[in-house]
């Protein structure tokens, strides 16, 4: 493993009907006025918004309401979202939501405190903030991991990109499964399947070598691997909810990244996409990953190959067979869980766009084959037929 320096700032309160009493307990921590992000309607339907409301009256705080964040924040949200906690000299956000809601306030943290654009500061000037709003999540639809870490997508509507930036790291976390009972199962499965990416991209990043770090985190896709099916075979499973729950904040806590650089060229793969088509996250991840993987087959064989028995169960005769049984793996998995494979199946049928975002992806140093554009957009091509197969 490369060396590390580890510090982890962000209280975790975890465990089935745990949110009440965390967030009254953190509430004695912080300011009087806080601002109460969240997104889409669901929150307010299923009543948790309107006990949200209640635990934090009853803690004597003044309550500023940030709704309609929507599935990809945009930069734009961001900015109301900044206005607001100007506007009302918010002393505290709390995030309740997913990865969306979450990765918003983050940003809406640090620009809050800033007098210049954010975006510019870190992509011209390479620039990142230091001051924030302090906050805390309340997470209702785990599988992004977004309260554990200080990073953050968000989409620049103008500029048709889809991008990270840096914003503030939570207070504290809150994964209570019982609030994630109401999410349709198909956004528990694509969530899930962003944990399970977010593992992957790890293990495939940097050294290639055996190491602990990868150990445990084969440790990881495997609980998820396992779990998530227990979850579809029986909803009510609460101690699968409560697994993926904590495989989603393992995965982005820091501790599978110790020693190592990261891939994650499967997610700026999707991001670029989703800047032009605002696709389901979770979902284009499954379409690109088995193509991804298939174009890098002879770059990164060993390590796809240890992936293939240590957490697929394949094994084949070789190196390179091993590995193309894990992709087939893979591929198999996503069928299974009922997630698409094909761009057809996302509604994405225009080449051009595929073509402009192989042409805006950002290409990531710690993949271990550095693709050219048009090897790129080879990738996102073959993900419109099944079973392609890798030419050298």
């Amino acid at each position: 493993m490369n060396s590390f320096t580890y510090q982890y700032p962000v209280r975790q309160h975890f465990g089935k009907g745990c949110a009440e009493n965390a967030i009254k307990e953190e509430m004695k921590l912080v300011g009087r006025n806080v601002l109460l992000a969240y997104g889409g309607g669901s929150l307010k339907r299923t009543g948790l918004y309107d006990k949200m409301v209640d635990w934090l009256h009853e803690c004597g705080k003044n309550v500023t309401d940030f709704g309609g964040i929507m599935p990809n924040p945009t930069y734009a949200k961001v900015q109301e979202g900044a206005r607001l906690v100007r506007e009302n000299s918010i002393d505290f956000i709390l995030a309740v939501g997913g990865g969306s809601v979450i990765d918003c306030c983050k940003i809406v943290s640090a620009q809050a405190k800033l007098d210049e654009d954010i975006w510019e500061m870190q992509y011209a000037k390479h620039q990142y903030p230091t001051e924030f709003v302090p906050m805390g999540a309340v997470v209702t639809a785990s599988g992004t991991g977004a309260e554990q870490n200080n990073g953050a997508v968000i989409t620049h509507t103008e500029k048709k990109l889809k991008q990270p930036l840096v914003g503030a790291y939570h207070n504290f976390a809150v994964l209570d499964s019982d609030l994630t009972k109401t999410l349709p199962m198909g956004q528990v499965i694509s969530s899930a399947f962003d944990t399970l990416s977010h593992c992957m991209e790890t293990y495939m990043g940097k050294p290639q070598t055996d190491n602990l770090s990868d150990e445990i985190n084969e440790a990881v896709m495997r609980n998820v691997i396992k779990n998530l099916r227990t979850l579809i075979a029986d909803p009510d499973n609460d101690f699968a909810r409560g697994e993926l729950m904590w495989d989603s904040a393992l995965a982005e806590n820091g501790l599978l990244k110790l020693g190592k650089q990261t891939d994650f060229q499967c997610h700026m793969l999707e991001h670029a996409v989703g800047a032009y088509t605002d696709c389901n996250h979770g979902r284009a991840l499954a379409v690109i990953h088995p193509s991804l993987y298939r174009h890098l087959l002879n770059e990164g064989k060993e390590k796809l190959a240890r992936m293939a028995e240590r957490v697929w169960n394949v094994k084949g005769e070789i190196v390179e067979q091993t590995a193309a049984l894990g992709i087939d793996a893979l591929e198999a998995f996503i069928k299974e869980i009922g997630l698409p494979t094909r761009w057809s199946e996302l509604g994405i049928t225009d080449e051009s766009v595929l073509r402009a975002a192989a042409d805006t992806c950002l290409l990531m140093p710690g993949c271990c084959k550095q693709f050219t554009r048009d090897e790129l957009f080879e990738v996102f091509k073959d993900c419109r037929s099944y079973n392609v197969k890798f030419i050298k």
